[in-house]
């Protein structure tokens, strides 16, 4: 169920708050450990239609097929999602796994940023296979891969949103 009014406003000030406490001014921001996300992995139930969707559809090239380390007879593939960054993938046969769904802790979408130019073109395809999406506000694209994962396919510069800095 939706909040309610007072509830937005509280959960408001909450954020504000916060804001308030954590959010340190750029100037003022340690450096990050990080060098990027080496890979985010998702689950697949059929291994050559994830690369049909990912790869022959979305246009993000698969760049590696491997057993899974963890899982004998499972398989870990890749797809190159620009900038050295990749989304990979692990099929779990012999396991009994339910359909995608949103759990605390888990997945509520994943975001891939495209140029405007591509964003169009994908478009297009996603029309062209028949594929159900969202256009929202002209920038993003939201749809479900064949597993039922959100995707979010976002035309703004890396590290925007909205015409804003996030980074």
């Amino acid at each position: 169920m939706a909040p309610t009014q007072a509830e937005v406003t509280e959960l408001a000030e909450i954020r504000d708050e916060l804001r308030e406490r954590h959010l340190r001014p750029a100037a003022e921001r340690p450096a990050t450990n990080g060098r990027g996300i080496h890979h985010t992995a998702l689950i697949s139930s059929d291994v050559e239609r994830t690369i049909e969707f990912y790869q022959d559809i979305l246009g993000f090239p698969l760049t590696e097929l491997i057993e899974n380390r963890d899982y004998p007879g499972s398989s870990h593939f890749f797809f190159d999602v620009g900038n050295g960054n990749a989304v990979a993938f692990f099929d779990l046969p012999g396991l009994d796994l339910g359909p995608y769904a949103e759990v605390l802790g888990g997945l509520h979408h994943l975001a891939l940023s495209v140029t405007p130019e591509r964003w169009s073109a994908i478009k297009d395809k996603l029309d062209e296979a028949g594929v159900r999406y969202l256009l929202e506000s002209k920038t993003s694209i939201y749809l479900s891969d064949p597993d039922g994962a959100r995707v979010e396919l976002i035309s703004d510069p890396l590290g925007e949103m909205y015409g804003e800095k996030i980074g």
